[in-house]
């Protein structure tokens, strides 16, 4: 690439002296290590040039010098528009992409080394899908990485674990011990006789890559402790009576039976209401489904019905006969016909409500239609029996046979009692807890999203190994405006912080249809209070689904929160993606623009994944990468944008396309990390996921190279001829041109190799042909290699004026040329556009 600084000073007369010096520099570098490694170049230029010619005429001076750059590096980067991260020598590790491995990614060092996490929560596709996570070595030879096994591991000793399809590995984040992290699995469930919850489980892993105790905030309790009492009719009408033992069977099968959970009384009745057995008669579910079994028909010609319901009301609830206290109590009442004793049904029933014991009724037709009897009075008497409302607890079915069809869903509903307080809407039973994560400043504390809870309007969780605050629906329902109960808050979630106080963040990419970021604080009641929010401006968009907080002149206050809305769709109906930039002051969240993206023309989902960088240039400021993973026809790139003082630059600095890399990538950027350095040259690199793999990017040390040109003497007088060129006087002056370097980071990785060029008359115009200097090789050029160091080097060479006397044959008043200034201020280099050489004009100053 080729940058050039100019000064240039106007003519005061038609004469004119015009010398230039152009510099063209070629970069190569050698790499120090095992890693393919090269440095970046920023280039500033300073200039003490002060020459002036005595004339016996007035003559102006025009003096340039002008400088040229070329760079080349044998460690480029294709793709690239500058020089922060390298692509040559990129590693790819590779695991089978129907597992999904590099759905997720996080770098982490440990004592063993450094290492690449790669989340795979389909990994046991084709058969369980219950997911899991990779290590992959960075320092080894292989591609491969390899599979930590913690699916089995991940579970909850107390409960019916359902690992199948729990995704374990959809999040990964690191905790407050640097060595470990914490893998979570939101589709994890539990199981409550027939009944599946999906509070989701998380585990931190121990620096061995061993879990640790697994933990589930939203774990339910299977309606807790419940006392059943079964009042079955076994009157002579009850027929046939082996499709009743199998209705009782599938019940059994169906509840969560143990001393802890669900115990199970059967009292069977005709005129006179007798225990089967009692809540403590057995202890397992493999016993009491064989004592009911065996159970025989009591047989009868009347049917006490509320006689019974009294009887299991007084004598099946006794401590004595195995109730325990708080234990939920439930009776359901089985009959095939109208009660012979309805007269006691208000005082018994009644009774049974003070008590708060839940009632199911079960009407069977059979005997009334084989009979064609109107079942009006039948359905009424059950229905009266049951508690409210009626649609849940009362069934009817048309013959004993049917019973069995009925057993399913009764247990559900039974559980259902103390899961979702008697039939309500859902609360946590599908919260799906840890589908995000983020470990706040709180040394234990751990914020969950939970896009499940409360009918999937969702919540947050704060979790310590204490205790969990799982925040109610009301906390944050009416900035949710939630009325579809779809919001997802809790989609995405991270912190900010303004140096004295840590706020709360939350994405709710599903509010109000267009999205929306919740900013909370906990007031001294511990709960949540809203601060401020900021909404998406389209429908779908999906803005909130991916946060990242940037503190970009790392002093502890957090200056920007990027917030992707990914599926943000274009006039030309793409998706390319969206990344606004909201500015953060005590809470308050402000719009500061957006990042330029990809091309409107294509589908990119630019915003897919965000992730902060501690330095990638080595200017003090925080940068940023964007994964954009549906870009370049799906197979994925991602950009770089650099900090700069309180902001971020809105143009990317670099763009990689994942195709450059490896043409068989997929999804190139659907996940991002770039935290640690993971090659010990102090610089952070880049760990990039994409679909069944992840790319390990090296990041570049930067050269800053500094060119200093000055003359001698600082005044020619060009009637004084003092040198002989070719046997006749000229003038002559002395120039030397000097090179040093700085390297960031300090410890440089060697010495930068320069070609360089000079030049006198560089730019010479069409109505000169000539040029009016040379060197001493009788030449206008002078070519020489050289490597810079951090120590100055400097070559000095003689300059021979060609100026005839016809220039100055026209005299006027003034006798001298005035000088120009003695020294330029140093110029920074901007970003090379690598493999190509172009000029560019970056200061001209005019005096």
């Amino acid at each position: 690439m080729k940058v050039c600084w100019r000064v240039c000073y106007l003519q005061w007369w038609d004469l004119s002296l015009s010398l230039s010096l152009s510099l063209s520099l070629s970069l190569f570098l050698f790499p120090p290590s095992l890693f393919p490694l090269s440095l970046s170049l920023l280039l500033s230029l300073s200039l003490s040039l002060s020459l002036s010619l005595s004339l016996s005429l007035s003559l102006s001076l025009s003096l340039s010098l002008s400088l040229s750059l070329s760079l080349s590096a044998g460690w480029n980067m294709p793709g690239s528009l500058s020089f922060n991260v390298g692509t040559a020598g990129a590693k790819v590790f590779s695991e089978p992409s129907v597992e999904e491995f590099g759905y997720t990614v996080q770098q982490l060092k440990n004592h063993q080394g450094k290492w690449l996490l790669v989340g795979s929560p389909w990994s046991g596709y084709n058969q369980d899908r219950k997911g899991d996570v990779y290590k992959c070595e960075i320092r080894g030879a292989s591609s491969g990485c390899q599979r930590l096994n913690l699916q089995n591991s991940v579970s909850i000793s107390t409960v019916s674990n359902v690992n199948v399809n729990m995704s374990l590995g959809l999040t990964l984040t690191r905790t407050a011990t640097e060595d470990m992290f914490m893998a979570c699995g939101p589709l994890w469930a539990q199981k409550c006789g027939s009944q599946y919850y999906y509070p989701g489980i998380c585990a931190e892993v121990s620096p061995l890559f061993n879990p640790l105790s697994s933990f589930s905030p939203a774990l339910q309790t299977c309606g807790g402790p419940m006392d059943i009492a079964i009042v079955l009719d076994g009157s002579n009408s009850i027929y046939p009576w082996p499709p009743v033992v199998a209705f009782l069977k599938k019940l059994l099968e169906n509840l969560d039976i143990g001393p802890d959970n669900t115990q199970v009384s059967i009292i069977q009745y005709a005129v006179d209401p007798d225990f089967e057995f009692y809540l403590n008669s057995y202890k397992t579910k493999d016993s009491i489904i064989a004592a009911a079994a065996n159970i025989p028909q009591k047989l009868g010609l009347q049917t006490n019905t509320f006689r019974a319901i009294e009887f299991a009301r007084r004598q099946a609830f006794l401590p004595t006969n195995g109730a325990r206290p708080g234990a939920s109590k439930v009776m359901v009442v089985v009959t095939d016909g109208e009660s012979h004793d309805n007269g006691l049904k208000d005082d018994v029933i009644g009774k049974c409500e003070q008590e708060k014991i839940t009632r199911f009724g079960i009407a069977v037709l059979g005997y009334y239609i084989r009979n064609d009897i109107d079942t009006k009075n039948l359905i009424a008497e059950m229905k009266s029996i049951a508690s409210t409302p009626t649609d849940r607890y009362f069934f009817n079915v048309s013959a004993e046979e049917a019973l069995l069809e009925i057993a399913g869903t009764l247990g559900d509903r039974i559980f259902n009692i103390e899961g979702t307080g008697k039939g309500g809407d859902f609360q946590m039973e599908m919260s799906q807890v840890g589908f995000s994560a983020h470990q706040t400043n709180k040394q234990n504390m751990m914020m969950l999203g939970a896009v499940g809870a409360y009918g999937w309007s969702g919540t947050v969780v704060h979790y310590t190994p204490q205790k969990s605050d799982i925040f109610p629906k009301t906390a944050f329902e009416n900035i949710l405006e939630d009325r579809n109960h779809s919001s997802l808050l809790g989609y995405s979630v991270t912190t900010l912080n303004d140096g004295s106080t840590e706020y709360y963040v939350a994405g709710a990419p599903r509010s109000n249809h267009t999205g929306q970021v919740i900013v909370y604080i906990i007031n001294s009641k511990g709960q949540p209070t809203v601060i401020d929010s900021q909404k998406g401006d389209q429908i779908g968009s999906y803005y909130g689904s991916v946060l990242c907080p940037l503190d970009v002149d790392k002093d502890g206050v957090s200056d920007i929160l990027l917030v992707g809305a990914p599926m943000f769709m274009n006039e030309q109906k793409k998706e390319t993606g969206k990344v606004y930039l909201l500015s953060f002051t005590k809470g308050i969240l402000s719009d500061q623009g957006i990042l330029r993206g990809p091309s409107p023309a294509d589908n990119a989902r630019f915003g897919m994944s965000i992730s902060a960088v501690p330095d990638l240039n080595m200017d003090g400021y925080s940068d940023v990468v964007v994964g954009a993973p549906l870009e370049d026809n799906n197979r994925g790139v991602i950009y770089v944008f650099n900090g700069d003082k309180k902001k971020l630059r809105t143009q990317c600095s670099q763009r990689i396309l994942g195709s450059k890399l490896d043409p068989a990538l997929k999804y190139f950027g659907r996940s991002l990390d770039a935290n640690s350095d993971l090659n010990d040259d102090t610089i952070p690199d880049v760990s990039v996921g994409a679909y069944g793999k992840v790319v390990q990017l090296w990041s570049r040390g930067l050269a800053v190279v500094t060119a200093r040109a000055t003359f001698n003497p600082d005044k020619v007088n060009i009637l004084s001829k003092t040198c002989r060129v070719s046997g006749r006087l000229v003038s002559c002056f002395n120039t030397t041109v000097c090179f040093s370097a700085t390297f960031r980071p300090k410890i440089p990785v060697g010495p930068v190799a320069l070609r360089y060029n000079l030049t006198l008359d560089a730019d010479l115009q069409s109505s000169r042909v000539t040029s009016r200097g040379q060197f001493s090789n009788s030449e206008r050029v002078l070519q020489k290699d050289i490597r810079v160091s951090t120590r100055e080097l400097c070559d000095a060479y003689e300059v021979f004026s060609l100026i005839s006397k016809r220039l100055y044959s026209e005299s006027t008043t003034n006798d001298y040329v005035r000088s120009p200034p003695s020294h330029r201020k140093t110029q920074p280099f901007f970003q090379p556009k690598r493999g190509v050489t172009k000029s560019r004009n970056i200061d001209k100053i005019n005096h």
